[in-house]
């Protein structure tokens, strides 16, 4: 038997490769499924089945393109009509895959046709659960994504409370959880780093699983949930729906485009430009009205949250030899409209002698000296902000910048900083865009600026007990 859980940092998503006697199955795999299918054919084993934990919200699965190319059943849970063929599992129902077996749980309360996947070995003993967002390391699903009519988030986190209570802790300590998500998902908000845990252990340490009863449950996850990315409804209706097939996307968009062409096509389409550069080299020079979100950094997230169209036309500007990993990680979230890339990257465009612009970009010792002159803007989430931040400093978190702009000065110098220096840079060159010339970035954000001793910083996280 192999279960391997195959985790993408960016997306902070596992998938996982199950094989028993040359048969295969894939569990909520990515949309490049390039992995799967090359592990399948190194191990000689064929992939039969692609089950899916549930309509996934923040990717977009790779369900279609897999059963496509192996033939494979695609497997869903009860509740989860789709406008594609798939097999709609009863509870309870089980499926052989070589010598082991692999059980259907039906688990909502993150979504209403959200499933439980009980791994049993050879032997008939409980292994591994694959719960997708039904319980996480350290967290449980969260309920708010999938109301609908008169259900309310109370009424998910109700049936999340009877589905772990029922179906999932009844099990042994040490079965193995393998969650869809870790830390850095939007999709819960107390997920831990670990990316695996024994069902033991999660009983003992999760603080939604300790709840004593479903009112405290309820309580206690809905407490300090924040709004959804808006891309989340869109992916769930392409993985429900179906969507263009990832090679198409591809083809479309790693495309050579030279500075002229590239200078055209943003003009004739209206294509976003989306420089993924890291920070520190977007800072010195950016093609204008360039939007700057690193690769390096939570980048398909961070694009599914301030590109709220998903049908946007997008133009690159990437390190030389990562375009097509570039458009390859926009179509993970459903961006298929990459309509090229500026061939020889940025250098290309300074040499072609076409329009560049800058942001201004100081040390956090040059920040001490200057910031009580003007605005400091903070875009990190509220909770980091409450937890620590400069004294005088306005939180505007990155997700939601674009519905505060009138907040910020076009007067005054506006100091813009995070926590390291990655989301500063996405805003300020959002900003910079709409037409604030004033922006200074500050390298190293609140990490920096706390090193330096000389700021004052100030708490307002709630004190307990």
């Amino acid at each position: 038997m192999i279960v391997e859980q195959l985790y993408t940092g960016c997306l902070a998503q596992g998938a996982y490769y199950l094989e028993s006697e040359g048969e295969a199955a894939v569990i909520d795999p990515l949309r490049d499924t390039d992995t799967y299918l090359k592990k399948a054919r190194q191990n000689g084993a064929t992939i039969k089945y692609v089950f899916e934990t549930h309509f996934h919200a923040d990717f977009v699965s790779g369900h279609l393109d897999l059963a496509k190319k192996t033939g494979a059943t695609i497997v869903y849970g009860p509740n989860s009509p789709t406008r594609f063929e798939a097999y709609h599992a009863k509870d309870g129902e089980v499926f052989k895959l070589g010598k082991v077996t692999i059980k259907v749980l039906h688990t909502p309360g993150h979504t209403t046709e959200s499933t439980t996947y009980l791994l049993m070995d050879e032997n008939g003993k409980n292994h591994a659960i694959f719960t997708g967002d039904t319980l996480f390391i350290g967290d449980v699903g969260r309920p708010d994504l999938a109301i609908k009519g008169d259900l309310t988030e109370e009424d998910l986190a109700g049936m999340l409370y009877d589905s772990l209570h029922t179906k999932i802790m009844p099990l042994e300590d040490d079965v193995i959880v393998y969650p869809a998500h870790g830390a850095g998902s939007a999709c819960g908000k107390n997920m831990s780093k670990e990316t695996t845990d024994t069902l033991g252990n999660q009983k003992r340490f999760n603080y939604a699983l300790r709840a004593q009863t479903k009112e405290e449950f309820t309580k206690a996850v809905l407490d300090g949930l924040t709004k959804a990315p808006a891309y989340f409804a869109e992916n769930a209706r392409l993985n429900k729906e179906g969507y263009e097939a990832i090679d198409e996307v591809m083809e479309r968009g790693d495309r050579a485009l030279s500075p002229d062409a590239f200078e055209a096509a943003v003009n004739e389409t209206g294509a976003v430009v989306l420089d993924v550069r890291e920070a520190q080299e977007f800072a010195k020079g950016f093609i204008p009205n360039a939007i700057n979100i690193g690769l390096k950094g939570q980048f398909a997230p961070w694009v599914g949250a301030l590109i709220p169209d998903l049908k946007q036309p997008i133009a690159l500007v990437t390190p030389v030899g990562q375009e097509e990993e570039t458009v390859r990680r926009l179509a993970r979230v459903g961006y298929d409209h990459s309509i090229g890339y500026l061939d020889g990257g940025f250098a290309s465009w300074q040499q072609a002698g076409k329009e560049v612009d800058a942001v201004e970009s100081i040390s956090a010792d040059q920040f001490v000296q200057q910031y009580t002159q003007g605005q400091v803007v903070d875009v990190r989430k509220p909770d980091e902000f409450a937890a620590e931040h400069v004294k005088g400093a306005e939180n505007l978190p990155l997700d939601n910048l674009n519905d505060h702009m009138a907040e910020v000065s076009k007067t005054r110098p506006v100091y813009v900083h995070c926590a390291g220096g990655y989301r500063s840079m996405v805003a300020a060159s959002i900003l910079k865009a709409r037409g604030f010339d004033n922006l200074i970035n500050v390298e190293g954000g609140m990490g920096a600026i706390k090193k330096t001793g000389q700021v004052p910083i100030v708490n307002e996280t709630p004190a307990h007990g």
